[in-house]
């Protein structure tokens, strides 16, 4: 069960690297703000890179697992920072996400 937990808050940390390395050139593209905030935006996208390198499977399992959290913590993102609630729909592709992670991460392997 700990190792579960473990993987879950790597992910949830792996996606937070990623938003957050996206979310930073969005707003110096969309809403003009400084082009300094490429400087975080590049040191969070390698974390991201160096999470991905934690995770237990392999680099094409974890990543098709990864994205159901992924879609999860955008919407919480969506939420929280940009101040939009998401919609039923958005919440069902979430769960549906997630579902499929689970399914990706607790399959017997031999």
């Amino acid at each position: 069960m700990f190792a579960l937990l473990r993987a879950f808050g790597l992910f949830v940390l792996t996606a937070v690297a990623e938003v957050v390395g996206c979310y930073l050139p969005y707003l110096w593209l969309r809403e003009g703000k400084s082009p300094l905030l490429l400087v975080p935006a590049a040191v969070s996208l390698g974390a991201f890179a160096w999470l991905l390198t934690l995770h237990p499977t392999g680099a094409s399992r974890t990543y098709a697992a990864y994205g159901g959290v992924y879609i999860a913590v955008a919407l919480i993102w969506l939420w929280g920072v940009e101040g939009e609630w998401p919609s039923a729909w958005d919440v069902t592709g979430a769960i549906v996400a997630l579902i499929g992670m689970a399914i990706i991460v607790l399959a017997p392997r031999r």
